[in-house]
């Protein structure tokens, strides 16, 4: 059964929440709600213009409201007094249909009633780029083939380790993180799981990445911002920053 997220916050000394949306463009979006109001906003939700996001919506539409999903809450391991948590986007008493949280939920529901449990996984990448975000953070990174370059890849060893050990103190399953196909261009890769699961890691992923690179004075690049960074060059035309998706539907 899942534990309300009032007790929770009593429970794990969590004093605020992250009430957190993925809109159309990937772009994250939260309200930073004080422990001691969770309990309403768990009820009615954390109130947004919708139109101030990407959601395809104008200044005509009603106010949107962010319900946050006390299963997939995940506290902050380098700030513990936060937790963060997914939320369904509701307006009017009714799901936002464009909303990609809820698109993925009736997708599960559609494998569910013909009989099928989808699980998946992601290879998530991103640039690393100096804090400007001007050029890639390494002057070094300059290989014409720089995919799995070991020197490239342990210089910025005080990034990614922090980042995998955050994860595994998750319990995701970290494996192996390595340099990309492009020059500043790293991949992290953790366990499969239930599609939804792994779409809210997926999120809080992103989240967590840009907050360690800002922390060691860099910056990183996601899925939101597809483009070579400034112009430099990339080995491959198809490299660009993403992430590879593994699905699979289980009977």
């Amino acid at each position: 059964m899942t534990q309300d997220l009032s007790s929770l916050a009593k429970d794990r000394g969590i004093r605020y929440f992250m009430i957190s949306f993925t809109d159309l463009f990937g772009m994250q979006r939260a309200k930073l709600v004080p422990a001691a109001a969770i309990a309403e906003m768990e009820r009615d939700g954390a109130g947004f213009a919708g139109f101030a996001t990407w959601l395809d919506m104008t200044p005509a539409h009603p106010d949107m409201f962010a319900m946050p999903d006390a299963s997939a809450v995940i506290q902050l391991p380098w700030k513990k007094e936060v937790a963060w948590v997914a939320a369904d986007c509701v307006m009017e008493d009714s799901h936002v249909a464009q909303a990609p949280r809820v698109i993925l939920k009736k997708l599960q529901k559609r494998a569910a009633d013909k009989g099928l449990y989808m699980k998946t996984g992601v290879e998530c990448e991103y640039f690393l780029l100096n804090a400007d975000g001007t050029r890639i953070s390494d002057g070094l990174d300059v290989a014409s083939k720089p995919c799995y370059d070991q020197q490239a890849l342990m210089r910025r060893y005080d990034v990614i380790s922090e980042i995998c050990d955050y994860m595994l103190e998750l319990g995701w399953g970290a494996y192996q993180n390595d340099h990309e196909d492009a020059n500043g261009q790293f991949e992290m890769n953790w366990n499969f799981d239930d599609a939804l699961t792994t779409a809210d890691r997926h999120s809080f992923f992103k989240f967590m990445t840009k907050s360690v690179a800002e922390k060691h004075g860099l910056r990183d690049v996601h899925a939101e911002a597809v483009h070579e960074p400034h112009g430099q060059r990339m080995p491959c035309a198809y490299v660009g920053v993403g992430q590879e998706w593994h699905a699979e539907h289980v009977p």
